[in-house]
């Protein structure tokens, strides 16, 4: 490989990127952001993919974002890709706010009360815990899902949709002046002329 690195990462140096990235924050979701924009497909195709991985974030079935964002992603015809990058909305960092407001809306909506501070202590439940205690927790978390993640995934559309149209846009022009520099127009006119 070309460009690959000469001392591969061990596991807890990638691990400790995956938390925390090797430059800065700033960098790294600039690059996140370009990796978005330079996908292939319509700015539709891309923008509702991205949201359909940040709607999926939101669920808190851990380990079936991925597919679930696919499914997603399919049905309302998504770029697949886009929709595996909209799933870094949910991270280490922004998962422990995520579980909060969808399992405080959850409760909102259910009319069930909600629990204060130090009573829900959902880390432990999860190693002690059998599924059927755990459900009662899924279950309002699942319900409170839907609305936080319909209303990030309709934010995350319509910034990705802006943006990947003055992205492509801009690309075109620039495409267009550079072939207009080069001289092509010249044998497209001359290709056109002669097909007519």
């Amino acid at each position: 490989m070309i460009f690959g690195r000469r001392n591969k990462p061990g596991l807890a140096e990638r691990f400790r990127v995956f938390i925390w990235p090797r430059r800065s924050w700033l960098r790294s979701g600039k690059y996140f952001v370009k990796r978005i924009l330079r996908l292939t497909g319509s700015p539709y195709a891309i923008a509702a993919g991205v949201a359909a991985g940040a709607f999926t974030s939101f669920t808190p079935f851990l380990g079936f974002h991925f597919i679930i964002s696919w499914v997603l992603a399919f049905i309302i015809g998504g770029n697949l890709l886009a929709a595996a990058l909209g799933t870094a909305v949910g991270n280490p960092i922004t998962f422990p706010f995520i579980w909060g407001a969808t399992y405080n809306t959850g409760a909102l909506v259910l009319g069930k009360p909600k629990i204060e501070g130090g009573e829900l202590h959902l880390g432990h439940s999860l190693m002690s815990s059998s599924f059927e205690a755990l459900w009662p927790v899924i279950k309002v978390m699942a319900v409170g899902a839907i609305p936080t993640g319909l209303i990030c995934g309709l934010i995350c559309y319509f910034l990705v949709r802006k943006s990947c149209d003055a992205y492509q846009h801009r690309r075109k022009a620039v495409l267009a002046r550079k072939a207009f520099e080069a001289g092509k127009w010249r044998s497209a006119i001359a290709e056109h002329e002669s097909a007519t």
